[in-house]
C-alpha cells in the first residue's frame, strides 16, 4: 500500500461528511459510519456511507477511492429534504401537490424526516434506526442470483458481519463460505419448500407452511426478507404464523420467488402481516398476485381482511394498484347502486380500505354522515385506461387453489 493511499485513509474520520461517488457515477454528500476489513476482499478497508437525505436502503460499503477527503461538507440540518421540482400550473401557481410529493419520495428513496412523523413513531424511529443502523451483509447468492441486498438482518454474528452470504434456495439453510454452500448443494435433498402445495398453475406454485410445524425454515425465510424490508421485525417467534411461498416449478425443483404470513388468529382482522417479493422477481407481477391470493384466502374464510401496518413503500404502491383495479373492475360492470359494505363482502377488502381508495380515486363524498359513492361510466373507464390501474399480469386462477380454512379459523369468521 503507498504512502499516498495510506495517507487518504487517515484522512477519512467516522461521524464526518464527505463528497462520496455512488454507484451511478455521481457525487452525492455522504456521512460515514462505520469502518471494516473485508476478509473476503483482501482485508480491505472499507467505509459504510449514508447519502444525506437519502432513504438508508440506499447505504453501502465503499473503498477510499470513492471518498473525496479533499471536499468535506457541513453536516446537513436535521429533517433537510432533498429539493423536489416544483411544477408550474397554468395559472401561474407554482405547487406541488401532497400526491407528487408522495410519488416523488417514493421513486426517489427519499427517507421521511422525523417532523413528518407524530413524537411516538418518531421515538420508535430512532430507536429502530440506532439498532439496525449498519448493514454488514452486501449480497446474498442464493440459486442462480447474486443479490444486493437493501437493509440489516440480525443473523447470527458469525454470519451477520459477512460480506457475503450464501443460501440454499430450497432449505434456505444460510452458509459463510462458498465451499461450504457448494457441498451442501452436493448432499440437500429438497427441492421445494416443506409444507403443503396449495396452488398450481403451469410453472407458478404456492405452499402453506406451517410455523409451528417448520420452525427453522420460517426463520431462516424471515431472516432473508429482512435484508430487503426495513420495518420487519418478525423472526424467530414463527409459530403463531403461517406462510404461503411462491414459486418457480421447472425440471431441477421449486425456486423461491416470493412469500406472504399471516396470523393464524388475528386479533386486529389481518389477512397478512408481511410480504416479500425477491428484487429478481419484482416488476413482473408477482406482488400483485401475492395480494390477490391473501384476498382469495379470506374469500374462503368469508370474512374481510386487510395488511399489517405500517406497509413498506413498495407495499403501499402495491396494495393501491391493486384495490383500485379490483373495485374498478367491479364498478365498470355493475349496473344499478351498491353500497360500501356490498362491496367490502364482495371483495373481501375493509370498509375503510375501500373508503381511502375510492377517496384517491375522487369517486366518494361525505353526504348526511356517511359516504357515497359517486361515480359516472367515463370516470371509470379514464381511470382503468391509465396504466396505474391496468389488468394484473398474473391472476389467480380459483380453480387451481385447493385450500380450506383450519376449523378454528372457519369458526372465528362466522361468528364475525
Amino acid at each position: 500500500m503507498d504512502t499516498k493511499e495510506n495517507q487518504l485513509k487517515e484522512n477519512i474520520e467516522i461521524g464526518e461528511h464527505y463528497m462520496v461517488k455512488r454507484s451511478d457515477d455521481r457525487w452525492h454528500s455522504a456521512e460515514v459510519i462505520e469502518t471494516r476489513s473485508n476478509a473476503q476482499h483482501d482485508c480491505r478497508l472499507e467505509y459504510y456511507i449514508h447519502y444525506d437525505s437519502f432513504n438508508r436502503r440506499m447505504d453501502e460499503w465503499v473503498d477510499a477511492s470513492r471518498i473525496d477527503v479533499n471536499q468535506k461538507v457541513e453536516e446537513p440540518p436535521p429533517n433537510k429534504e432533498v429539493p423536489i421540482a416544483i411544477v408550474e400550473q397554468s395559472d401561474g401557481d407554482r405547487k406541488i401537490t401532497r400526491n407528487q410529493k408522495r410519488k416523488h419520495d417514493e421513486i426517489n428513496h427519499v427517507q421521511k424526516t422525523y417532523a413528518e412523523m407524530d413524537p411516538t413513531t418518531a421515538a420508535l424511529e430512532k430507536e429502530h434506526e440506532a439498532i439496525t443502523k449498519v448493514k454488514y451483509i452486501d449480497t446474498v447468492q442464493i440459486g442462480r442470483y447474486e443479490i444486493d441486498t437493501w437493509y440489516f438482518s440480525p443473523y447470527p454474528e458469525e454470519y451477520g458481519k459477512q460480506p457475503r452470504l450464501w443460501i440454499c434456495e430450497y432449505c434456505l439453510k444460510y452458509m459463510r463460505l462458498e465451499k461450504s454452500y457448494r457441498y451442501h448443494l452436493s448432499e440437500c435433498t429438497w427441492r421445494q419448500p416443506p409444507g403443503k402445495e396449495i396452488y398450481r398453475k403451469g410453472t407458478i406454485s404456492v405452499f402453506e407452511v406451517d410455523g409451528l410445524d417448520h420452525k427453522v425454515y420460517c426463520q431462516n425465510l424471515c431472516l432473508l426478507a429482512k435484508l430487503f424490508l426495513d420495518h420487519k421485525t418478525l423472526y424467530f417467534d414463527v409459530e403463531p404464523f403461517l406462510f404461503y411461498i411462491l414459486t418457480e416449478v421447472d425440471r431441477s425443483g421449486c425456486h423461491l420467488v416470493g412469500y406472504f404470513s399471516k396470523e393464524k388468529e388475528s386479533p386486529d382482522g389481518n389477512n397478512l402481516a408481511c410480504i416479500l417479493t425477491l428484487p429478481p422477481f419484482q416488476r413482473k407481477g408477482y406482488g400483485k398476485f401475492l395480494i390477490a391470493f391473501s384476498y382469495e384466502l379470506s374469500k374462503i374464510e368469508r370474512c374481510v381482511g386487510s395488511p399489517e401496518k405500517p406497509l413498506s413503500d413498495l407495499g403501499k404502491l402495491s396494495y393501491r394498484s391493486y384495490w383500485s383495479w379490483v373495485l374498478l373492475e367491479i364498478m365498470r360492470d355493475f349496473k344499478g347502486t351498491m353500497s360500501i359494505k356490498e362491496l367490502s363482502q364482495m371483495t373481501s377488502i375493509t370498509q375503510y380500505d375501500i373508503i381511502g381508495t375510492l377517496q384517491t380515486l375522487n369517486m366518494v363524498k361525505y353526504w348526511k354522515g356517511q359516504h357515497v359513492i359517486c361515480v359516472t361510466p367515463k370516470l371509470v373507464e379514464e381511470h382503468i385506461k391509465s396504466a396505474q390501474y391496468k389488468r394484473p399480469p398474473l391472476m389467480v386462477d380459483t380453480e387451481c387453489l385447493r385450500w380450506s380454512p383450519p376449523r378454528k379459523l372457519l369458526k372465528a369468521s362466522k361468528a364475525k
